[in-house]
Parts: structure tokens; C-alpha cells; sequence
């Protein structure tokens, strides 16, 4: 493997000068950067990313923690992530919370040990003291989906407020009227979010949500069963089951089926966080989809604003309800409900 030494004698240059090319210095001439910049191809030199990073004191490397690598959501946040990472630069390692706040807690640490430029974080919960130290201490950091209230980092994230609106009201029309959900751990953000906007959205065409049609899941499939078949043990099941993520609903999916029942023939059962796998169930699932791909780079952009010294701004980007058969609409192409687009910046953070 060639070396800087390798280099500067293939281009008649000191070691020195070809630090100063690959580190785009200006004080080079013109004819000395292009004979380095020679010799580097002829010979295939790469530079020392490790030994550089002690040099310049970054490592052009991003930390990214998300909730559950199983949940497809977050598995095309990472995509994303990595992609525009890529675009920009800079390289990603990824951490699998596993929805447990000691797994997340460890990934960041070791993340910050490694000396990563900037943290990318999904929280699993809002009460980890090594985030907010972290963001105290200066750390370029942005939370992606979910966040952590009171501590002062931009916040890239779906609001889903509208699209629960327009699902109520689509769970209306077509009758329903005994509506219970499957909702994510209170202690997340966005599991405490859709349960408000759920009520809000029910309460609007005069309609409860009595605690016995609040199923308290944790975002992944075996929950979704388990609340699920708690609903249809009650001696007046709900008519319909909104589940706050798509793991959760195909948890509740298998249950319904378990039971001998069909969706929507017996129950309706709908979802937050709109997945491939939604258009090939039968019936195919009724989804609130949020716009992943641009969240997850939306989320790079601000972090690497702040890594290089620029304002960032959290963003708010508007779900969206797409339509399909799972709670008994009429046979019929899916189509999405529009909602207004949101202000895309909502403050500014330094």
C-alpha cells in the first residue's frame, strides 16, 4: 500500500506539500497540486482517515442511533441518512436502540468514545441525562422523528396531527364509531402525540376514548397482538383499532386472523407509519405515511450545518393519509389525502 512518502517522491514534492494538496490548503502552486494529485492516482494512495482525523480533529464521521432497525421505517430513515451522508462527505455508523433507553445510551457513548463529528438520535425516551450532557457540551447533535423536551437541539420530524384528523374523519364516513387505538410507549414523544391527536381528532365529531380503547403497545409486532386481542376480549369490542406504528398493526393484523375474524369484515384496523409490505396484505392496509426518505435527509443537512459552523433550524414536514381496504372502504385504487403543507423551518437553534 502506497504511503505519503511514496507520494511526495513520485511527485518531486516534500511531505509537507502533499498534506497541504489533500487538505486542500491554498498555499500551493498550481503545477505542485496537480503532479501530487498525479501521483496519488498512479499510485492509488488513500489517505489515513484515523491519522488525518487527529490533524484536523474531525473524523467527517456521523453517529446515527434509531429505534429498531427491524421497524422498516427506520430502516429507510438509515437509508436516507446514509445516502446523503455519502452526498455530503461524510460516512455514517449506526447503532440499534432496540427500543430499550440502556441499549441507546450505550450506542451514543460508545459513538462519542469513537469521536464522531456529529450525533444523529431517534430517542427511545425522554429522559437520558447523557444526550442532554452531551448537548451541553457542545456536541453537534439533531433528533430525527422523536425528541427529547427541554433539551435545545434542532428537531427534524413528522407532524402527524392532520393526517390522524383526516383519519378520523375518514373512520366517520364509513361508520365507525367504537374506535380504540394501540399506542406507543408515553414516555417517546411521538407515542404520547398520537394518542392526544387521536383524542383531539375523536372529540371533534363528539366521540370518547374510553381508557379501555387506549392499549398501551411498544412500537413492535407482539404488543400489537397482545392489545389487540385485549380489545376483542372486551364485552363490546371497538369496531375499529388505529395502531400508532406499523409493527404494532401487523401485531393486531394477527390477531384479528388468530380469532377467525376479518379485517374490515368484523373489525377495521388502520395505521401510523405507512410500510411497502401494507399494499400486499389482504385486505391491503389503510396508513398515515410519513415522508422518510426527506427526514433522513433533511436530519443530515442540520447536523452538518452545525458540525461546519452554520445555523441550523429544526423542520417539520407534513404525513400524509393514503387510503386503501382494511377499513371498509369500497374497492377502489389507493389514493392519498392531500394535507397543507407545513412552514418547513419552525425555530432556529445554533
Amino acid at each position: 500500500m502506497a504511503s505519503i512518502k511514496d507520494v511526495a517522491a513520485v511527485a518531486g514534492v516534500s511531505v509537507a506539500t502533499v498534506s497541504r494538496v489533500l487538505n486542500a490548503h491554498p498555499s500551493v502552486s498550481a503545477d505542485a497540486r496537480a503532479r501530487v494529485l498525479a501521483a496519488v492516482e498512479s499510485l492509488g494512495y488513500r489517505p489515513n482517515a484515523v491519522a488525518r482525523s487527529l490533524r484536523t480533529d474531525q473524523t467527517h464521521t456521523l453517529g446515527l442511533v434509531i429505534s429498531d432497525v427491524l421497524n422498516p421505517y427506520f430502516t429507510e430513515l438509515a437509508r436516507s441518512v446514509e445516502e446523503e451522508a455519502r452526498a455530503l462527505g461524510y460516512s455514517v455508523i449506526i447503532g440499534n436502540a432496540d427500543e430499550r433507553p440502556d441499549l441507546q445510551d450505550h450506542h451514543v457513548r460508545n459513538l462519542l468514545d469513537r469521536r464522531i463529528d456529529g450525533l444523529l438520535v431517534s430517542p427511545t425516551d425522554g429522559g437520558s441525562p447523557l444526550m442532554l450532557d452531551a448537548a451541553r457540551a457542545g456536541t453537534p447533535m439533531v433528533f430525527v422523528d422523536r425528541w427529547i423536551p427541554g433539551v435545545d437541539v434542532p428537531v427534524v420530524r413528522a407532524d402527524g396531527r392532520a393526517a390522524v384528523q383526516d383519519l378520523v374523519a375518514h373512520l366517520h364516513a364509513l361508520g365507525h364509531r367504537r374506535v380504540a387505538i394501540i399506542a406507543g410507549p408515553a414516555a417517546t414523544t411521538t407515542g404520547s402525540e398520537r394518542v392526544e391527536a387521536f383524542r383531539a381528532a375523536l372529540a371533534a365529531y363528539g366521540l370518547l376514548l374510553p381508557d379501555v380503547y387506549i392499549g398501551q403497545g411498544d412500537f413492535q409486532a407482539a404488543s400489537g397482538r397482545r392489545v389487540t386481542e385485549g380489545f376483542l376480549d372486551l364485552p363490546e369490542p371497538p369496531d375499529a383499532v388505529f395502531a400508532a406504528d406499523n409493527l404494532m398493526a401487523l401485531g393486531a393484523l394477527d390477531a384479528v386472523r388468530a380469532r377467525g375474524l376479518r379485517v374490515p369484515d368484523d373489525i377495521a384496523l388502520a395505521a401510523f407509519d405507512d410500510i411497502p409490505w401494507f399494499v400486499h396484505t389482504d385486505p391491503p392496509v389503510t396508513a398515515i405515511a410519513q415522508p422518510t426518505g426527506e427526514l433522513g435527509r433533511a436530519a443530515v443537512r442540520a447536523l452538518v450545518d452545525r458540525i461546519e459552523g452554520r445555523p441550523a433550524a429544526s423542520v417539520t414536514l407534513a404525513a400524509r393519509l393514503v387510503v386503501r381496504r382494511s377499513c371498509g372502504e369500497a374497492p377502489e385504487p389507493a389514493r392519498v389525502i392531500p394535507t397543507p403543507s407545513l412552514p418547513p423551518v419552525q425555530r432556529s437553534t445554533t
